[in-house]
């Protein structure tokens, strides 16, 4: 007799011969792929080592795998999951589910510089055959759990050819929950879902079900919740068959699925030489997909060709971040809801069943398990071959579950209740309809009963109505209602050393900061000073973390400034993981602060200002003098090289700040800050003329560059700088935009080579000019700007701005508002509040003194030597003539009194000052 004769699907092959001549043109043309799903089963169904096959987050395998696993009582459980994340597992007891064992590379060593970081995560539910798996094998004496799959390093080895490994990579989602997985590539074990795009569509067109979730809830999982542990085999290896014999040949993820099948295979095949443990008292777990495997290297009596490829020099580091079935369902392209309802189902399906799961003792937020731990029983002998229990199973109609009535008629109660407090205007009415509505959907999709999905239509259908009311549509009530997007949190004891260090350092807050959710802490440093050690690293986590994690409400710490009183919005508990990533960086958080300042220093794309902001970052959070000198120094050298203006405005901004704070708070500025000013002086000297003939350098990066100029001129002129540099350079200057022409115009009134009498013409040319109007606003945008470099020019401007409007037609003034609008809107934010106050200084603040204001560029000007007569201060000063000879002496000015009196020096002063002589006078009689 034959092979196939004596296998126990005989029989079975017959009657898909049969099927196949029948149903097609021949046998052959159905003949090779439903016999060979035959033989795949069949060879799964004959292996040694007893293969478990799963889909994953299925409550059926997980029902399954609890039943085999109290049944067989294995003594080693090789498993489908990256074989380094094998340390991280025993802390699962120490966290609520759902979590994710996850893989974590910073730096890369082997792979291309732009994939970092990198990330793999395996998401864990309780609903899952995994996890019945590992709190087995941990629980239990005597037991070992074996991870059998690729690292996390080969993970993107094979992935390469794809750019960077996509497979399960995550999407943008809208829920913060969705993303709780960051960017990483997701691994799961029971990847089971159709990769012929064709077979999909039918199934689902055929299924009368919208999308794969909801097929195979219908089609796999309900039959098989009942199903003894042969059939159950029997028919998840056939259906991993098809999906494999269907799936396109030509892909890079079928030649990845084979590697990763060798791989697994080889590991197991070298545990079992080294531990000598008999296979028939051992499990694999695995996807459905992997079971139905046709490689040379399948099973204990395969081949040993395939070699290990080694890993890279990539370090890894490994912890446990929490997951939610929102991020499940996003990264591995599932329904929403989806994983909602299989917890549901798993939950009925313990109740109705009374199976006992596994759970790891001491797991936050389950009941503890009454079954008794006990070794496994002694090594039995390997069992019989199965019988064919999948002609059975297919040739059998489908049981009619009779409709629970009590249960559908709950639903409907609770679907409307939460409607009602969201804001929907639902009624008894609505729950009779959804309840209603669902029998005829389950009846028009031929099912004996409704399912979730079919009440879910319903509700939308009946409660919804036109519009959404509040935040949340009735989809999303029945995914709450069914279960909700539960979110799993990683317990004190499983976090990182770094992430320990953070809750004990925060302790006096008394705050719990592991829930989710927003806490306001409030920091009274004035009666608390202990409280100063919990600001310090506030303001670090505000740093490295998302900026809802860790949010000021009151309080601020910048240069020399420190709040006597803060308070803090803090939701390190809902952004969890990333803590936990700060901990695969360092032990503290002061240690990779500064880990993260060097590299924005010293990184290929530092520039002048990202390298002075990691100075005074230095400085304000870590308060190290030899971190900050370090830095400073390499902003330096970071300017010499440097050939573009871009950072301008920013380098300005902060050498400002750091000037300022060391010059109140050092007793000397550092030899680095002194440097720095020298170097940028004859730096942007050098580059001001290139800088006012380059188009792509904007208006604000050349003011900035001024205003470094001529604000730090008196410091590098004391250093050693020679101040002919600016003046060669503001000569050399040729701008051609009026916007740089205005700004150049403002720097030579700074260095004196133009009155504010020639400034004044210059301006009143232009608006006389007719050709020259439509341009005006860029020059009133270039003295906007050169009030950085220029402050003192703010009433030169607001007498341009004024003359525009007072000297313009209507014709000319109205299209033209627009444009300066823009102008001062975009170009001017910081700037255009010192113009308006220089505004509000000139014009009258009531309206009756307006009628009567003459502008003063306006007023008839006062002659050089005015008659004694019109100078009213003259006989103030001559009565005080001390006061006025020591005021004299101090400006240095000299000169004598024209009475015949002891003339004293003052009387210059009069000739030289009349407004203010006569303003002082004004004052006085009033």
């Amino acid at each position: 007799m034959s092979g196939a004769e004596q296998s126990p699907f005989a029989a079975l092959r017959g009657q898909l011969h049969e099927a196949a001549t029948a149903f097609a043109d021949g046998p052959r043309a159905l003949e090779g792929l439903l016999l060979g799903m035959v033989d795949d089963v069949d060879r799964a169904v004959r292996e040694p080592l007893e293969i478990f096959p799963v889909c994953h987050h299925s409550p059926a395998s997980a029902l399954a795998m609890a039943r085999r696993l109290r049944e067989k009582q294995p003594r080693v459980v090789y498993l489908e999951l990256c074989e380094d994340m094998t340390p991280l597992l025993t802390e699962l007891r120490n966290c609520r589910l759902p979590v994710a064992v996850q893989s974590f590379a910073s730096e890369v060593d082997g792979f291309p510089a732009e994939w970092a970081p990198l990330s793999v995560v395996a998401p864990i539910t309780e609903a899952s055959a995994e996890y019945q798996a590992i709190a087995y094998a941990l629980d239990t004496p005597d037991v070992e759990l074996v991870l059998v799959d690729r690292s996390s390093d080969h993970v993107y080895q094979w992935d390469r050819s794809r750019g960077r490994a996509e497979e399960g990579a995550d999407q943008p989602a809208e829920e913060p929950e969705a993303g709780l997985h960051g960017e990483a590539v997701g691994v799961e074990i029971g990847d089971l879902r159709p990769r012929f795009a064709d077979l999909e569509e039918h199934l689902l067109r055929n299924g009368r079900v919208r999308h794969w979730s909801e097929w195979w809830h219908q089609y796999v999982e309900v039959p098989l919740g009942d199903s003894d542990h042969d059939t159950y085999r029997q028919v998840m290896f056939l259906v991993g068959s098809l999906f494999r014999r269907l799936a396109p040949g030509d892909g890079n993820q079928l030649r990845v699925d084979e590697d990763r099948e060798r791989y697994m295979w080889t590991r197991m095949r070298e545990h079992l030489a080294a531990s000598g443990t008999d296979p028939s008292d051992c499990l694999y777990v695995c996807g459905a997909f992997h079971a139905a495997s046709r490689v040379e290297e399948f099973g204990l009596h395969g081949t040993d060709g395939f070699a290990i490829p080694p890993r890279t020099g990539t370090t890894w580091q490994y912890g446990l971040i929490p997951s939610s079935h929102a991020s499940i369902e996003a990264q591995f392209h599932l329904a929403s809801g989806s994983v909602s309802i299989a917890a549901t189902e798993w939950a009925k399906n313990l109740k109705r069943t009374r199976t006992q799961p596994y759970r790891l003792e001491g797991q936050a937020g389950t009941r503890k398990s009454r079954a008794k731990k006990s070794g496994p029983p002694p090594v039995a002998a390997p069992e019989v071959v199965t019988a064919d229990r999948l002609s059975g199973f297919l040739r059998r109609p489908p049981v009619l579950d009779g409709l629970d009535e009590a249960e559908l008629l709950g639903w409907s109660v609770d679907i409307v209740r939460a409607a009602r407090r969201n804001g929907y205007l639902a009624s008894t009415a609505d729950s009779i309809a959804v309840f209603e509505t669902s029998i005829l959907l389950a009846g028009m999709r031929d099912r004996a009963k409704p399912t979730p999905y079919d009440f879910q239509d319903a509700a939308i259908t009946c409660i919804e109505k036109d519009s959404v009311p509040g935040r949340r549509d009735v989809r999303r009530l029945v995914e709450i209602m069914m279960g909700g997007d539960r979110i799993g949190q990683v317990g004190y004891d499983a976090l990182p050393p770094l992430a320990r260090d953070v809750h004990d350092r925060l302790a006096p807050l008394g705050l719990k900061l592991q829930q989710r959710g927003v806490q306001r802490a409030l920091l009274d440093m004035a009666s608390d000073p202990g409280l100063q050690a919990c600001s310090d690293v506030l303001w670090m986590l505000r740093q490295l973390m998302p900026t809802h994690a860790v949010r000021p409400i009151m309080g601020e710490r910048r240069l020399g400034e420190r709040s006597i009183q803060e308070s803090w919005d803090l939701a390190l508990g809902t952004h969890q993981r990333s803590l936990i990533e700060l901990g695969y960086e360092g032990v503290s958080i002061e240690q990779v602060l500064e880990q993260r300042l060097r590299r924005q220093a010293y990184g290929p794309r530092a520039t002048t200002a990202s390298a002075l902001a990691a100075v005074e970052d230095a400085t304000l959070y870590l308060g190290s003098r030899r971190l900050a000198d370090e830095l400073g120094q390499r902003a330096l050298e970071v300017l010499a090289t440097e050939r573009t203006v871009d950072g301008a405005p920013e380098v300005l901004r902060r050498v400002r700040r750091l000037l300022a704070y060391y010059r109140t708070n050092e007793p000397a500025l550092p030899p680095w800050i002194e440097s720095f000013v020298k170097t940028g002086y004859a730096h942007y000297c050098t580059l001001l003329p290139t800088a006012f003939a380059d188009e792509e350098a904007t208006v604000q990066q050349v003011a900035a560059m001024l205003g470094f100029l001529f604000s730090m001129e008196s410091l590098a002129l004391s250093l050693g700088c020679d101040r002919a540099q600016l003046e060669l350079a503001v000569a050399q200057s040729r701008p051609g935009e009026p916007s740089r022409t205005a700004l150049l115009w403002a720097a030579q009134v700074q260095l004196g080579t133009l009155s504010r009498t020639e400034l004044r013409a210059r301006c009143a040319e232009l608006l006389a000019n007719p050709l020259v109007v439509p341009a005006y606003p860029r020059y009133l945008s270039g003295f906007v700007h050169a009030l950085e470099p220029v402050p003192g020019l703010a009433d030169v401007v607001v007498e341009a701005v004024s003359n525009a409007f007072g000297r313009l037609p209507d014709p000319v003034l109205l299209p033209w508002l627009p444009s300066l609008i823009t102008t001062l809107r975009s170009q001017a934010g910081e700037l255009a509040p010192l113009l308006i106050r220089e505004a509000g200084r000139i014009i009258p603040a009531r309206l009756p003194e307006l009628d009567a204001w003459v502008p003063p560029w306006r007023a008839a000007p006062v002659t050089a030597t005015p008659s004694r007569g019109e100078r009213r201060g003259v006989p103030l000063l001559a009565a005080h003539p001390v006061t006025c000879d020591a005021v004299a002496e101090l400006l240095g000015c000299e000169g004598s009194w024209s009475s015949p009196e002891p003339a004293p020096t003052g009387a210059v002063l009069t000739r030289r000052h009349p407004e203010t002589a006569a303003a002082l006078a004004v004052l006085l009689d009033a």
